[in-house]
């Protein structure tokens, strides 16, 4: 099974930190961001497609083609086309039919929780937020079916928001994302299959965004304070 990690971001709110180094290399206690993703990872996943862009030449300096036994690909997004584009530059690496997550490079998740989105063909992983209006806003049903994923709604219907990891297939490819702002978004894909597959949340326990300079010291305490 393979996991996408979408790592090409310039990272202009880190900066200055960016403008050194590329996001996914920053560090929290000690391990870079992008470590931290590929830590999580179930055990099912034996590659990872790395998408790069910024200073990407790094990234593929320090881990090469591979991280404790599971094999590395890089794919280059030459022009920062969104998170839709970035899965779609991956498409030829994916074999027709299989299961694959995509996941960002930036924030750290629960492990336990990512591998209990492996009981479903299709599911997202969601946090209850203080402000889902921030967020990719999630319904769901009795059984954990999402009925719907809103962005950014101005009147949300939960505080279910999702995380920025996915499990999909390749039937993501069906649909089209619109351009906005000159990119194109990968939920805006998902809020298109879900009307025609099913998709299922897994609710987390543990999901720290770093956004900001400041965010990397506040996961060193939330993650000193798990410990």
């Amino acid at each position: 099974m393979k996991a996408v990690i979408i790592a090409a971001g310039v990272g202009k709110r880190m900066q200055p930190l960016t403008l050194t180094t590329p996001k996914p290399l920053l560090t929290v206690l000690g391990k870079t961001l992008l470590e931290r993703v590929f830590d999580v990872l179930p055990n099912e996943i034996t590659e990872m497609i790395i998408v790069i862009g910024y200073k990407g030449d790094m990234i593929q300096a320090k881990f090469g083609n591979s991280y404790k036994g599971k094999k590395i690909d890089y794919v280059e997004q030459k022009e920062q086309k969104g998170t839709a584009h970035a899965l779609e530059l991956c498409r030829h690496l994916l074999t027709k039919g299989e299961r694959f997550l995509v996941m960002y490079a930036d924030d750290i998740h629960h492990k336990e929780s990512i591998q209990k989105m492996l009981v479903y063909q299709r599911a997202l992983l969601l946090s209850r937020a203080e402000h889902p209006e921030r967020f990719g806003v999630v319904e769901m049903d009795k059984d954990n079916r999402i009925l719907e994923l809103v962005e950014k709604p101005d009147n949300p219907k939960s505080d279910l928001v999702s995380n920025g990891v996915y499990l999909l297939d390749d039937n993501v490819f069906n649909y089209k994302a619109h351009e906005y702002k000159g990119e194109l978004y990968l939920p805006v894909l998902i809020e298109q299959m879900l009307k025609e597959y099913p998709v299922y949340g897994v609710v987390s326990d543990l999901w720290i965004p770093v956004g900001y300079p400041e965010d990397l010291k506040t996961a060193e305490e939330i993650l000193s304070a798990r410990k």
